[in-house]
């Protein structure tokens, strides 16, 4: 078997058109291969879905809503969880968000306190018991939801929130939008709103703040309020009591070592107005009544003064500047391609009313865009965050990572060969390795039925990989090395030997590698691990065997002169 596999690489080596035959393959390989990022056969992302044994719902009806129009919101879609066999319990938190925990903190459920918010805790069969992962379960029932329950309360989003397998991030892709005018940043903001949603990809697009809308105010008349011998503090405690409860008195007990507060407030009904108008709302003034100190009853009506005004939305910073953010959720594909798309589309979309001018360079704002009006001259900013920002930076810090892999692996070998053209084919031919590791994914997305993302860890995988891929052509430089030198042998027929013989550590290296990688390879998180050792060590094997022979014998560096060797260092050859 190894003198066959020894005349082989021999016959490819001394025939000049095999040669360029491997160089041209192989390098076909690594174009074709490349080429499946921009073509998206190959998808990257930061991490890919985790399926776990919980879920949420965010329920954002409009500002002003009442907490009742936002509890039949939440209700229709409590409805349809019962109907999912896999669903154990939901829990509805109205009015508020779910007890404080660590992605909720990011993502700013922890401040919500207003009646048109309402938190779901939705808790599923465990995992391993069911066959639809979280991630694909959120997908499928996503469209049925938002499509049933969004249209009781006109601009009411519905947003599903998984458990992060990551860091967790405001939302997938955010987009800030910095500025001091602020009418026009909210219009700005309900732009970007409108080119997210016609963006393929991307769901769940929102605007993060108060929306604008009327309420009316009551100023009380102090002239009316002193005439009628009434105080304003009666006036603000039956609107009260009225509207929210409040505490009238306490009761003792025995049971209880503390006192008891008794509150008091008007029934649902009593409470709760017909419509949003000016003369309903007169209407239900002119039913509360105060008693003056002569006895007389004062309608609340004639002491305040009904005014319409806007609504005082909450401020938000960031860094001390005031800013919006816009958020928007992935369907499953990745942060990075509707982040293109959808910042295309803002250039063309704001170039007409704004000069839009880019930020230079490959710095961690590089997708960041700023407006300038062309009327006023006022500057805006959009800037990309999320998990988006996240991928990128994991993306370039690896990427960094394994640039200084390759300088230091280089210079190591530099100083042991004392030759840059040995070195330069150890690190091509570890390099090459990238092939298996792009292809891998390639086949794993074909045999998955979701889509299998090339993620951050595969990236940590293909790092490990230089040093597997490097071992396996220093084998085969040192052992010709020393058949040429020790034994006299002829270059070609040396480096041949050398292949042949050293076949075998090199593939008994390699299924080691993915025995011990196949358990990785299952996994939602560390898949992309596990698939690049073990795509990336099959490649590194055909690489070191077949490509890097050739590189050997083209180089110069490799005519070693025979010369007297140590015993213990003379190799025999038998055939």
């Amino acid at each position: 078997m190894m003198n066959k596999f020894e005349n082989f690489v021999f016959g490819i080596l001394d025939n000049p058109k095999k040669k360029k035959m491997v160089l041209v393959l192989t390098a076909v390989a690594f174009v074709l291969s490349l080429l499946m990022f921009p073509t998206k056969i190959v998808l990257a992302k930061m991490l890919p879905g985790k399926s776990d044994n919980t879920f949420s719902v965010y329920v954002d009806a409009p500002s002003g809503t009442s907490i009742d129009q936002t509890n039949k919101v939440s209700q229709c879609v409590i409805d349809l969880f019962k109907k999912e066999k896999e669903v154990m319990n939901i829990e509805l938190f109205l009015g508020q968000g779910l007890p404080l925990d660590y992605a909720g903190l990011v993502k700013g459920s922890g401040m919500k306190q207003a009646e048109n918010v309402a938190e779901i805790s939705v808790n599923l069969t465990d995992k391993h018991d069911r066959d639809e992962p979280t991630y694909l379960m959120v997908q499928r029932l996503r469209p049925v939801v938002q499509k049933q329950c969004e249209s009781i309360i006109k601009n009411t989003s519905i947003k599903f929130i998984e458990q992060p397998a990551g860091p967790p991030t405001m939302a997938s892709i955010v987009v800030e939008i910095y500025g001091d005018n602020m009418p026009k940043v909210r219009n700005l903001s309900s732009q970007v709103v409108k080119i997210l949603s016609s963006t393929e990809g991307l769901v769940d697009v929102d605007i993060v703040g108060d929306k604008l809308y009327q309420q009316y105010q009551l100023v009380p008349d102090k002239e009316r309020i002193a005439q009628s011998g009434v105080s304003v503090e009666q006036l603000n405690n039956i609107l009260y009591l009225a509207f929210e409860g409040m505490v009238i008195g306490e009761k003792n007990t025995k049971d209880y070592a503390d006192q008891i507060p008794i509150f008091l407030s008007l029934d649902k009904e009593s409470k709760s107005m017909a419509s949003a108008s000016e003369i309903e709302v007169q209407n239900k003034l002119s039913s509360l009544n105060l008693m003056s100190p002569t006895g007389s009853m004062i309608s609340v009506i004639e002491l305040v003064t009904l005014e319409k005004v806007d609504s005082n939305p909450v401020i938000m910073h960031k860094d001390l500047n005031r800013m919006i953010n816009v958020v928007a959720e992935t369907d499953m594909v990745s942060q990075v391609y509707p982040l293109l798309d959808a910042r295309s589309k803002m250039i063309e979309h704001f170039s007409k009313d704004y000069e839009v001018t880019k930020v230079p360079g490959m710095s961690t704002y590089m997708f960041d865009l700023n407006l300038k009006d062309k009327k006023t001259g006022e500057k805006f900013l959009l800037r990309w965050d999320g998990e988006m920002k996240v991928t990128l930076d994991t993306f370039r810090d690896l990427g960094g990572a394994f640039i200084s892999a390759l300088v230091l692996i280089f210079l190591l070998l530099v100083v042991y060969y004392k030759s840059f053209t040995l070195s330069g084919i150890v690190l091509l031919g570890s390099f090459l390795s990238l092939i298996g590791v792009i292809v891998g994914h390639f086949v794993a997305d074909l045999v998955t039925r979701d889509t299998f993302f090339l993620t951050a860890t595969s990236l940590i995988g293909f790092i490990a990989l230089m040093g597997i891929s490097s071992r396996n052509s220093l084998l085969l430089i040192d052992f010709a090395k020393s058949l040429m030198e020790c034994q006299g042998m002829q270059k070609r027929r040396a480096i041949a030997v050398a292949a042949a013989t050293r076949a075998k550590p090199i593939a008994l290296t390699a299924v080691a590698i993915i025995l011990g990688s196949a358990l990785l390879a299952s996994d939602p998180i560390f898949g992309g691990l596990g698939v690049a050792l073990i795509s990336g060590t099959v490649a590194a094997v055909f690489v070191s065997l077949l490509f890097v022979p050739i590189l050997m014998d083209n180089a110069k560096a490799m005519d070693f002169e025979p010369e007297a060797c140590d015993v213990k260092e003379n190799i025999s050859i038998t055939k």
